[in-house]
């Protein structure tokens, strides 16, 4: 059996996003460790092949030593509307863990971070597609706290020379293998759409259809998350010492629900109801990347932008998880 190119922890590994990286890390070869207390995550999720650890991030420097290359920062509690009622879980959890974490790799020798943010960090955008130079204004906790974690990390990288790249995700969707979107409550619209499908729901609302967009529904950014994997590891490559880099990840072109709903429509043919709902107070009309930074820097280039092929990985993991749950 050959020698593993490169050791590396993953917090949060036992999540969605988290449990696909750590997949695309095996496939390439690399020795991975997953650190998830399970508190979101599952154990199922940890791919064939990774060491798991069950703690909290606070506590990394219990497993973090010299022997590893890098980390891959997952571990985060993501709920917009729950951080808007219980921020401090936020502030603790996200941001609290984060401190813990990068003194954790500072004392261990461990100077290679790639960070899971989010598109949360920009607010309400000023103009789209978003670029990384454009002003954070985040409207929640949960941005907020991912855009703290951010700051900490440019210090950590001047002062220290953290080799760090930070991910900036928009609407990641669909699935990889066994590892698919997995939240309760559940608030992405993809796997909402696709519980009507299954009759596990009655029906999607569409809150407001008077948007300025071509049929007047919202549109977002919708990003395998295959594809989002894969920049993680070009992430690796790339990250330079002392230098903190920012990336956003996106499609660069969005879908509007009203288009989510009408694919899966096609995708699953199931007739999936609609409920107009009332406009959500904060929901802008467009929210579109600029994934320039990606490609140049990362060498990153998506190639499952399509939306049915999207739905359709998310409509697999979601029929094989009704047939599996008790």
């Amino acid at each position: 059996m050959s020698k593993p190119q490169k050791k590396y922890l993953v917090t949060g590994g036992a999540g969605y996003v988290g449990s696909v990286v750590a997949q695309h890390l095996l496939e390439a070869g690399h020795a991975v460790t997953v650190l998830d207390d399970l508190s979101t995550g599952f154990r199922e999720g940890v791919p064939a092949g990774a060491e798991f650890i069950e703690g909290r991030i606070q506590d990394a420097a219990k497993w973090l030593d010299p022997s590893y290359d890098g980390v891959l920062h997952f571990a985060a509690y993501s709920q917009v509307g729950e951080s808007v009622v219980d921020p401090e879980k936020y502030w603790v959890n996200n941001v609290g863990g984060s401190v813990a974490l990068l003194a954790a790799m500072r004392d261990a020798g461990v100077r290679t971070l790639v960070f899971s943010s989010t598109a949360a960090t920009y607010g309400e955008p000023v103009t789209t597609p978003i670029t990384e130079s454009d002003a954070t204004a985040p409207t929640n906790p949960y941005g907020a706290t991912k855009l703290a974690v951010d700051h900490m990390i440019t210090g950590e990288a001047a002062a220290h020379g953290l080799a760090a790249v930070s991910l900036r995700y928009f609407n990641v969707a669909g699935a990889y293998g066994s590892c698919g979107e997995r939240h309760s409550p559940e608030s992405h619209l993809i796997p909402l759409v696709l519980q009507v499908a299954l009759g596990q729901r009655e029906s999607i609302s569409v809150y407001g259809d008077d948007y300025p967009t071509p049929d007047g529904t919202c549109v977002r950014d919708y990003i395998h998350v295959a594809d989002l994997a894969e920049a993680h590891l070009l992430a690796l490559d790339a990250a330079t010492e002392g230098e903190h880099l920012i990336c956003n990840l996106g499609n660069g072109n969005g879908f509007s629900v009203r288009e989510v709903i009408e694919t899966v429509r096609e995708v699953t043919g199931h007739p999936v109801p609609e409920t107009a709902a009332p406009r959500r107070a904060g929901d802008p009309a467009v929210l579109v990347a600029s994934a320039a930074t990606a490609r140049e820097r990362l060498g990153w280039t998506p190639s499952r932008a399509d939306l049915t092929g999207i739905v359709s990985d998310a409509w697999t993991f979601a029929r094989r998880e009704e047939l599996t749950t008790p």
